[in-house]
């Protein structure tokens, strides 16, 4: 099996999608390409960016955090992995601000890692995508989209499409002048014109619906 490489060609998704989708042509053209993510160049660690997820869902970027802090303070490591996580104590994960529903996954996201249920960093390098959400969707708390988000912005995948992203989707209405967002499998289809890097393309429907909230705003 191939191993996959963290990141890809921006300058070669810029041109490709350039080419291929004439409305988002003058967007990219008048922008310019988009800087890679800063996960990128991170060392991968798979438990360490779940726990966080689990730790950001429903919070202010503030809020959440200040959790993580308390949670890290707490296991005495900047690093969330599981022997971190299995440290400290129900009260005190609690006492850090962590929901109950929170605590539960993730309590079972270190269960699993201890079990070799969670794939480390090498073993991803060799799986596809659909794998991986396969194989982190059985962990209680993290969904499809989570794991959209590790692919692109950790992992860095070309062709990863959230079809389920209400921002995406929003992108995508202003892009096309549509009077209402498109829904998923309308997303699937207008999306195929942009692979193999629908990943880029996701990332610049974010993007646009920046710039236009800019200038309504200027």
């Amino acid at each position: 099996m191939p191993r996959h490489r963290r990141g890809f060609d921006l300058e070669a998704a810029h041109a490709h999608l350039v080419r291929a989708d004439p409305a988002l042509a003058p967007w990219l053209r008048r922008h310019g390409p988009l800087p890679a993510p800063a996960g990128w160049r991170r060392r991968l660690q798979p438990v360490d960016a779940l726990a966080r997820a689990i730790l950001y869902q429903q919070l202010s970027g503030k809020a959440a955090a200040t959790i993580v802090a308390r949670v890290e303070a707490a296991a005495g490591s900047r690093r969330l992995d599981a022997a971190a996580l299995m440290r400290v104590d129900d009260a005190r994960l609690r006492a850090c601000g962590v929901s109950a529903n929170k605590l539960r996954a993730l309590r079972d996201l270190a269960a699993r890692a201890e079990a070799g249920q969670v794939p480390d960093a090498r073993r991803l390098a060799y799986m596809d995508a659909e794998a991986i959400v396969q194989a982190l969707l059985p962990v209680r708390g993290i969904g499809r989209w989570t794991v959209e988000m590790l692919l692109m912005f950790q992992l860095g995948r070309p062709d990863v499409l959230p079809l389920d992203d209400l921002g995406i989707r929003k992108g995508a209405q202003l892009l096309d002048g549509l009077p209402q967002p498109p829904d998923a499998a309308g997303l699937r289809a207008r999306g195929a014109a942009w692979a193999p890097y629908r990943t880029y393309a996701a990332l610049w429907l974010w993007r646009i619906v920046a710039l236009v909230r800019d200038e309504a705003q200027a």
